[in-house]
Parts: structure tokens; C-alpha cells; sequence
């Protein structure tokens, strides 16, 4: 790492499914200038959720332009680092120059069910870390491997989003070790390639890119790279984090009894492990802090259902947007809303069963229920499915939660926070910053711009938010609702590939 200035700024880059953003931010986590740009998703076939990656280039160079146009001409030449936290477990198949040789494929991308049945062993489980699940690339990749095996046998390189934009912007093929292991063909107690998974996948290793370092200077911005975003010379590039493990770092969670969860469309929530585990309610990343692991739990459901349900049976005028009015009526519901209970299984399931047929259901209705019952007992599913999955993280690590760090648009919910907290059972710390993904990003390029390690510069560049403790009459009466909650799924389980067999 060359010599820093005093004063070091570096970019941040968060490559998400929908968009780029892109933040400037100082070594106290302040964020002095942000750009953004977005890219559309291409829907060939049922269950099937594509790019373009060049998109995904066109999309960060024009962050960062606008990151970097929002800065005083002094403030560009304080530039020190850039690192990138991408989208994870989607990936392109590509010439050796990065043109691609189809679209890319994303993590949401459902069709290789088929091949999660044929492949998904106990011993590809071990391996990799990864339930068998739709969502690991391992699978899509043995898909391509027996569906299109021209395109995958003659492609060059086979690229994450962050190697993708790293070798954009470098012209090296090279990728973070952390952001590669989304790919599913890693040994991840080796934090190497697999060849037992490679030749499962139809993968050859030449195929794939060097590795390094999360933390660390994988390589520098060319200069014309770095002009055309308005900066006066080449940058380092630091190994990034998936976007989960990111979260993680932008939270300041990185003890064992601290654990991050984002209230987003998605909930996903994890905790850092200093040595590799596997279980089978949870998923095992690599982890930004070189040499550990992330072990995270997800849920497909979240602030998106509560947001379908505001709007298919809320104020249409609203057009799904938060309703107070709702919230408040909710609110008055009593816990267990009135004895309707539900399972929160509208986009399958991931952790804790990892069941890609399974449906959503509400179960107990009277004559008597209401709207802010519905809406109250979709709030309690989510909340009591993410306190059953924190405990599985706790019973497989032996370490009680201290606390969780919150973030996502659910947080911004009173409610939801109540109802929350009383399902975990510890208190909810709410995150100060609004990019905490890309946080984290600044997090390890900081980290090597300073030379200190990750975990103690997360804990100096994150703050905390708003702090929600948990009602302990509420704590009791959740722990009882939950115990029933907790046995619709196996109750319906047979019938859902019935249900699929009737679509």
C-alpha cells in the first residue's frame, strides 16, 4: 500500500441487485458525497432472473463520477482506496477481455431445481458451506454445464460481480476471497477453489480468477480508468465482502454475540465465527475479517411482505407505502394477534428448512379478525421465524446473543422493532448510516489504508442508532406463540408439492 494522505478518503462501492451506489467516506465513517445508478433485470422464463454485466460496469462508473463530481478538487486527491461489496452468487460466463458470452445469471434465479436434487449432498453441503439451495451459483453453473454446455465449456472466465468490476477497472482477474465464495465452488474451510466441486459443477479452474485477501490491495485503477471518473491517478483496489458480510462490518457486529440483521425485503441476519462451521439452519460465508466466517441466516420474506400486503389489502392509495394509520391499528391488536398465526413462506423458505415449494399460510381466522390482524400477525411470522433462526445460531456456536444490529426500511417501523425485540429477546440496536453495505466496503479499504485491523475499524467508523429493549411479559408471551408458530410448517409440509403440482 503506497503512503496515504494524512487525511484519507476512500470510495465505497455497494453493487447490488438493482443498482450501484457509490460513497465517498473519511476514516471516522462520515459520508462527505454518494452517486447512483441503476440497471434493469431480464425475466427470460419463469424462475429465471438475468443481466447484462456490462451493465453493472456502466452503472458503478457513473457513481463514482458522481461521487467524485460532488468533491472539492482538494478532496479528489485525498482518495487513498476503493473497495466493493457486491451482489452475491451471481455471476458471468465471459471472453478473457470481460465481454460476456451471455447474461449474467443472479442469485435469484430459481431454475436449477433439478440440479439441487441431483447434487445437493451432505458432502457438497461441507464443502462449500452452502445449504443445497436454488440460490448458490454451484447449481446454476451444473445447470449451464447440462442445458448450454457450449457456452459454459468455451467461456474464458467465469466471473462474480466483484472480480467482474474488478477486472473492468484494472484489467486483472482477480477477486476477494470473500466475494468469491458466493460462487459455491470453494473448499471454505481452505478458503480455496474445490476440485471435487469444480468438476461436480462442470467448472475448470482455469476458468477462475486468482484469489486474495479481503482487507488487502488486489491490485490499481488503470490511469485512464481513474481520469475518466475525475481522479488525478490510479487507485487500490481492496478486497471486498459479499454484501451481507458487509452489513455485518457497517453494523460494528463482528464479536460472536453480536449479531447484524437486515429488515429488508429479504431478512437476513448472521453472526461472525473465528473457525469454519456448517449447520443446517444457516449458510457459511467468508467472512471480511481474513481468516473468519459468517454464518447467516435468511429469510426470503420480509419488509417485501409486509409491503404486499399493504398493497393487495391496504389503502390502494397508498400504493403499498407505509400506512401510520395501519401501524396504529395494529398496534392495538393484542400479541398473538387474536389467535391468527402465520407462516411467512410467500417466496419459499430458506433457513431454517430450506424447502423451495414451500407456501405461505394464515392460520386461525374467525369472523372477528381484522385487517390490523392480518397485518399485525404477517409482522409477528417474520419476527418470530428470525428470533427461531438467531436461537439455531446460538445452540450451534454455544454463545448467547448479546445484542442485534438492525437496519433495513423494516426497522423505521415502532411496531415492527416492538414485536421484534420481544421475539429475540435481546435489545435491538438501530444503525445511524443509511448505506450500511457500502459502510462496510469503507470499513476494509480504511483498513488498509491505515494498517489497523477490520474489527477495530469497523467499531470506530459505525455509530448507533435509536435502541429498542424487549418487554419481558412480551418476551414470555411471544416465546409461547412462537412454540405454535413454529409447527405449521411441519404440519403442511406434504401437501405443498401438491399445491405446486395444482399451479
Amino acid at each position: 500500500m503506497p503512503t496515504a494522505p494524512i487525511d484519507p478518503l476512500v470510495l465505497a462501492v455497494d453493487s447490488s441487485t438493482t443498482a450501484t451506489k457509490a460513497l465517498v467516506v473519511d476514516s471516522t465513517g462520515v459520508t462527505l458525497a454518494q452517486g447512483r445508478a441503476g440497471y434493469d433485470t431480464i425475466n427470460p422464463g419463469r424462475d429465471r432472473y438475468e443481466q447484462d454485466a456490462t451493465a453493472w460496469v456502466e452503472a458503478t462508473t457513473t457513481a463514482i463520477a458522481q461521487a467524485v463530481a460532488a468533491l472539492a478538487p482538494e478532496e479528489r486527491g485525498r482518495i487513498a482506496a476503493l473497495c466493493i461489496t457486491p451482489q452475491r452468487q451471481s455471476f458471468v460466463l465471459c471472453d478473457e477481455d470481460g465481454t460476456p458470452r451471455r447474461n449474467a445469471i443472479l442469485w435469484l434465479d430459481g431454475r436449477a431445481g433439478d440440479e439441487v436434487r441431483d447434487l445437493g449432498s451432505r458432502r457438497v453441503h461441507e464443502l462449500s458451506g452452502m445449504v443445497p439451495d436454488v440460490t448458490p451459483s454451484f447449481y446454476k453453473l451444473a445447470w449451464l454445464a447440462r442445458n448450454e454446455p457450449e457456452s459454459l465449456r468455451s467461456a474464458d472466465r467465469i466471473a462474480g460481480v466483484h472480480a467482474y468490476l474488478v477486472h473492468a477497472f484494472t484489467g486483472e482477474w482477480i477477486d476477494s476471497r470473500a466475494t468469491a465464495d458466493s460462487l459455491g465452488l470453494f473448499d471454505m474451510a481452505a478458503l480455496d477453489w474445490s476440485d471435487e466441486l469444480l468438476r461436480l459443477a462442470g467448472v475448470e479452474r482455469r476458468q477462475l480468477p486468482v484469489l486474495g485477501d479481503a482487507g488487502s490491495v488486489l491490485a490499481h485503477v488503470r490511469p485512464d480508468v481513474a481520469r475518466g471518473w475525475g481522479l488525478p491517478g490510479p487507485i487500490p483496489v481492496v478486497g471486498g465482502c459479499g454484501d451481507g458480510q458487509a452489513a455485518g462490518l457497517g453494523a460494528g457486529a463482528t464479536a460472536p454475540d453480536e449479531a447484524y440483521l437486515n429488515l429488508g425485503t429479504a431478512v437476513v441476519a448472521g453472526v461472525h465465527a473465528p473457525d469454519y462451521r456448517w449447520g443446517a439452519s444457516y449458510r457459511t460465508d467468508a467472512a471480511g475479517i481474513p481468516g473468519s466466517f459468517v454464518l447467516e441466516v435468511v429469510q426470503n420474506s420480509g419488509a417485501y411482505l409486509a409491503g404486499w400486503f399493504r398493497t393487495e389489502l391496504g389503502d390502494p392509495a397508498l400504493l403499498g407505502a407505509p400506512d401510520p394509520e395501519l401501524e396504529r391499528a395494529a398496534a392495538a391488536v393484542p400479541p398473538g394477534s387474536d389467535g391468527l398465526l402465520t407462516m411467512p413462506y410467500w417466496n419459499a423458505v430458506q433457513s431454517p428448512h430450506w424447502d423451495p415449494l414451500a407456501r405461505g399460510a394464515m392460520i386461525g381466522f374467525t369472523g372477528t379478525h381484522s385487517r390490523a390482524a392480518m397485518y399485525r400477525s404477517v409482522l409477528e411470522g417474520i419476527s418470530l421465524e428470525a428470533a427461531r433462526n438467531l436461537r439455531a445460531l446460538e445452540a450451534d456456536t454455544g454463545t448467547p446473543l448479546r445484542v442485534v444490529r438492525i437496519m433495513g426500511g423494516g426497522q423505521r417501523s415502532d411496531l415492527w422493532r416492538s414485536i421484534l425485540a420481544a421475539c429475540v429477546g435481546v435489545p435491538l440496536e438501530a444503525c445511524a448510516a443509511e448505506e450500511v453495505s457500502a459502510l462496510g466496503a469503507a470499513v476494509l479499504a480504511v483498513s488498509a489504508v491505515t494498517g489497523n485491523d477490520v474489527a477495530s475499524t469497523a467499531a470506530a467508523m459505525t455509530r448507533r442508532g435509536e435502541v429498542t429493549t424487549p418487554d419481558p411479559a412480551l418476551v414470555a408471551r411471544y416465546a409461547e406463540i412462537g412454540e405454535l408458530q413454529g409447527e405449521i410448517y411441519g404440519r403442511l409440509s406434504d401437501l405443498f408439492p401438491r399445491l405446486q403440482a395444482l399451479g
